[in-house]
């Protein structure tokens, strides 16, 4: 059983990392998103490529943009992985430390 306990601890660990990358990609890509980034350099390529799955369904669930087209998907995304981060994560480790 403490083969299946260590799995469960492993992966909320990666989860856990996951998220948190994900959520400084985010954030990386909302704060240069604010000086009109050069759409053809690598680095903002790269953003975009890797937070746009993440942001796109939150933009088509939302019925709409605010006023100053303001984009809030990546406030969404972030209350999103706050939760997942208190809510999964720990979730995993107790069910991997109630196994032992």
């Amino acid at each position: 059983m403490f083969v299946l306990s260590n799995f469960f601890i492993a992966l909320a660990n990666i989860l856990g990392i996951a998220l948190t990358i994900a959520y400084w990609l985010i954030l990386v890509r909302a704060i240069i998103s604010w000086v009109s980034p050069d759409p053809h350099n690598p680095i903002v390529q790269f953003l975009y490529k890797t937070t746009e799955p993440m942001l796109y369904p939150i933009r088509k669930i939302l019925p709409f943009r605010l006023k100053m087209g303001i984009d809030i998907s990546p406030i969404i995304a972030f209350l999103a992985i706050i939760f997942f981060k208190s809510f999964l994560i720990r979730t995993l480790i107790d069910v991997g430390l109630r196994l032992r």
